[in-house]
């Protein structure tokens, strides 16, 4: 398969990062995705979570389309599934620019967007009219408005109104761009947000439509209370899975970039160990009870193998993709498929937590 983003590169990183992103989401959603060939299928990389069957566990995180704007130009990248959004009830601008910031030196990414999107309703029509030739898996993540009373209630409309558009949903309540958004990890808050989503679920099952998928988004600066808590909801409630984790408001001592003090979320290369960390004791503390998601610095086929190792059924991805190109999601997977012939395993799901 051909790639031919090392010979654009350079042109999208002479331009502001957000104006490199927005124009990289019109080209996908006009089916101009940088490489030739169809995506490589892997039987070993064949796998079934959620109950939904993918043909391969790498997934593209939230946060790039977040409008629904690219559903299958991304996926004909060769992702097993992708996941747009955030999305809240309203449209609403996000923070003020400039709001995304790369960290070369770091092969890393600092965005405060803020949940930036066009609504409930844009989104949706997205989700309806996406007709995809070789099909896909497809989540949709729903947050609350800057300026909701009620936040929980945010996430009820958006389940709600999205139910049975999606094969997914993602309750993102882990983004540090708006203001007390983390404040709903507490036990209490976190126990009446879940109950109120699935209880949405629970009237839409009964109107006859399909029982559909409920992830939460947490974030990897959670201390040890906090991950006995969520894991203790998790275990006690029917919700799905977990996605561990969102970026990170720590500051490491090895960035070297210029831009390493801009306030908001840090994701890329720097993330791979602390997110993995955190993986491996969510992981444990549920005593793999229920599948999890493993986000943060994969840019290679030994990094989504190190999550799976420590306990992530599926993997997503964001920020390598600025640095490596659309090219990475095949090399990645040919990389997972070579690593699990060699240790001897004839699929996927056989590796999850092994390391643990």
């Amino acid at each position: 398969m051909l790639d031919f983003y090392p010979l654009a590169k350079p042109v999208f990183h002479s331009l502001d990062p957000e104006t490199a992103h927005n124009l990289t989401i019109k080209m996908l959603s006009r089916g101009l995705t940088g490489k030739i060939g169809r995506p490589q299928r892997f039987d070993r990389l064949k796998t079934n979570v959620f109950g939904l069957t993918l043909s391969n566990p790498v997934g593209l995180a939230a946060g790039f389309d977040k409008n629904a704007d690219t559903l299958c130009g991304s996926l004909a990248l060769g992702f097993g599934f992708v996941e747009a959004g955030t999305v809240t009830p309203k449209p609403q601008s996000g923070n003020d620019k400039p709001r995304l910031f790369r960290l070369t030196k770091d092969k890393a990414v600092i965005n405060r967007f803020g949940f930036n999107n066009n609504g409930l309703e844009y989104f949706a029509g997205k989700l309806s009219a996406h007709k995809c030739p070789n099909g896909g898996i497809v989540g949709a993540n729903v947050g609350a408005n800057k300026d909701a009373t009620d936040r929980t209630a945010d996430y009820e409309t958006g389940v709600r109104r999205l139910y049975g558009l999606s094969d997914y949903f993602t309750v993102n309540i882990s983004s540090p761009n708006t203001p007390g958004l983390r404040a709903l990890q507490s036990k209490a808050a976190l126990e009446d947000l879940i109950n109120r989503v699935l209880d949405v679920r629970s009237e839409k099952v009964a109107e006859g439509l399909a029982r559909i998928p409920i992830l939460v988004k947490i974030a990897p600066d959670l201390t040890d209370d906090d991950i006995r808590d969520i894991a203790d909801i998790t275990l006690s409630t029917e919700i799905d899975g977990l996605i561990v984790s969102n970026t990170t408001i720590e500051r490491p001592q090895s960035l070297k970039s210029t831009s390493k003090e801009e306030g908001g979320g840090l994701s890329g290369a720097p993330l791979m160990e602390p997110s993995t960390t955190m993986l491996r004791r969510v992981y444990q503390a549920i005593s793999g009870a229920k599948p999890l998601i493993g986000v943060g610095g994969i840019a290679s086929g030994l990094d989504a193998y190190c999550k799976i190792k420590a306990g992530a059924s599926l993997v997503q991805l964001y920020s390598a993709l600025v640095y490596e190109g659309p090219g990475l999601v095949e090399k990645i997977k040919s990389d997972l498929n070579r690593l699990l012939r060699e240790d001897g395993f004839s699929n996927i799901s056989d590796a999850v937590g092994k390391d643990c």
